[in-house]
């Protein structure tokens, strides 16, 4: 049976705590499939986070890895962060980084930037699991046009909170007594709850907009259960509590709505302006190049 045919999660639209549950749509990146939960037709927004993948897990052979040329982007901070497997990202800054389970990688596009995400030489050669998530942050009207940035934090520099069957880590953000020591221009939560079964967790109370995907296991919020790929969003100004009935992973994510963002291919702006002069610039070579890395994916027909 394909993930797409899973049952429907156990809550209906009707419920307070959670009023919305969104199921993911199989999307191709770079030879294999992901599941895109953000944007859905349901929901474009959940906080400043735009975008939603849930890449793997997959299981490469040797000879076959991820390989997504350089592409651009604009309006928006992308973070990575894998639970197994590596992936190395360049980028138009000259940052040369192996992407690793745990650490944090914050990419802000700002005015523009371009990247490429690969499987390295070695691990080409051996083969990879692969797992994780990959989301898009819209930057606050006021830093959309910043400078581009990158930055990186390891596994063990992001703090976490453990108590009661419950290992929080947090991303970004602010939650449960535990502070990330990376700080987006916007109000922003992102963070790795793993919990053991029977686990009960209040989920934190003060977010403008609050969400919660199951990765694996079995939880409820509220009355509400939720199956593994499905995003449950929170009701407004609620705080219910997660409950897992099994070994779970679950990713919170949210914080303050950065406004009306249109969004086309890699970029994300408050303009369609802004939007098609990015589309011109791309098409006519005018973004910087990724050191090391001369292909580059065209600007899509549609």
């Amino acid at each position: 049976m394909s993930w797409l045919d899973a049952k429907e999660p156990a809550c209906s639209e009707r419920s307070d705590d959670v009023p919305l549950v969104i199921r993911p749509r199989a999307r191709d990146l770079g030879g294999f499939e992901v599941r895109r939960v953000l944007p859905a037709s349901e929901r474009r927004l959940v906080g400043p986070f735009i975008f939603f993948d849930e890449m793997g897990p997959a299981a490469f052979p040797p000879g076959q890895g991820i390989n997504v040329r350089p592409h651009p982007h604009i309006g928006l901070s992308t973070v990575t962060y894998l639970f197994t497997g590596e992936i190395l990202h360049r980028d138009s800054l000259g940052y040369v980084q192996p992407i690793r389970p745990g650490a944090i990688n914050l990419m802000t596009a700002g005015r523009g930037i371009v990247h490429s995400e690969r499987t390295a030489e070695g691990l080409l050669e051996s083969g990879q699991r692969l797992h994780g998530i990959q989301t898009w942050m819209a930057l606050p009207d006021g830093h959309e046009e910043t400078d581009p940035a990158f930055e990186h934090v390891p596994a063990d520099e992001l703090p976490v909170f453990e108590a009661d069957g419950v290992r929080a880590t947090v991303i970004l953000g602010s939650a449960f007594g535990a502070r990330s020591p990376v700080a987006p221009p916007i109000d922003t939560l992102y963070v790795d709850l793993e919990l053991a079964a029977g686990a009960r967790l209040d989920l934190p109370a003060g977010v403008d907009e609050l969400a919660a995907y199951v990765v694996e296991g079995s939880v409820s919020i509220g009355a509400c259960e939720l199956e593994p790929h499905t995003m449950g969003v929170v009701g407004a100004g609620r705080a219910p509590a997660l409950t897992a009935a099994a070994p779970s992973r679950v990713m919170l994510i949210g914080g303050s709505p950065p406004g009306q963002r249109h969004v086309w291919w890699n970029f994300v702006s408050s303009s369609r302006e802004r939007i098609e002069q990015a589309k011109a610039d791309w098409q006519a070579g005018r973004f910087a190049a990724v050191p090391g890395d001369d292909e580059f994916i065209p600007l899509p027909e549609a």
